[in-house]
C-alpha cells in the first residue's frame, strides 16, 4: 500500500511539473513574439531611440 502512495505522488509530482513547464513554454513563445514584433515596429521607425524599451 505504501508503495501504491509513492507511485502515486511521484506521478502527481511529476505531472505538476510537466504542467508547469508546459505553461512557461506558452508564456515563454508570447514574450518573445511580442518582442519580435516591437522590434520590427520600433526598426521600422525612425525616432532619436534605436530600441522600444527602456533599459
Amino acid at each position: 500500500m505504501g508503495a501504491l502512495l509513492l507511485v502515486l505522488l511521484l506521478a502527481l509530482i511529476l505531472g505538476g511539473i510537466g504542467f508547469a513547464v508546459h505553461i512557461l513554454w506558452w508564456v515563454a513563445i508570447v514574450v518573445l513574439v511580442v518582442w519580435l514584433l516591437g522590434f520590427l515596429f520600433r526598426s521600422g521607425s525612425g525616432g532619436s531611440r534605436g530600441r522600444w524599451y527602456r533599459w
